[in-house]
């Protein structure tokens, strides 16, 4: 082999072992960025199940004084509905002691 073609597949050798190493290099680099996205996906997973338990929570106590407030608007309710028959008895009382008074 003549001496430049020797240089040369010597200088073709040193550029193929860079690319090779690169490329084992870019391969590295590749698999520590899927772990570390494959790692984001599970506490990105973990919170979206805590977020639901705490809107799962929140609802249920939402839930409960909703109940509550209608149980107290119904109480209110019946005691307004009591004291207005209540009035408008007397009123009718009086209507009456009214007309017999007066006629």
């Amino acid at each position: 082999m003549p001496a430049d073609s020797q240089s040369a597949a010597a200088q073709n050798d040193g550029v193929t072992a860079i690319a090779w190493s690169l490329v084992g290099l870019m391969a590295a680099s590749l698999g520590v960025l899927s772990a570390a996205l494959y790692a984001g996906l599970g506490r990105i997973d973990a919170l979206g199940a805590r977020i639901d338990a705490q809107g799962t929570s929140l609802g249920a106590r939402i839930d409960a004084q909703g109940a509550q407030l209608g149980a107290r608007i119904d109480a209110v309710g019946q005691e307004l509905r009591g004291e207005i028959r209540d009035l408008r008895d007397t009123v009718h009382a009086l209507d009456v002691r009214l007309t017999r008074a007066g006629g």
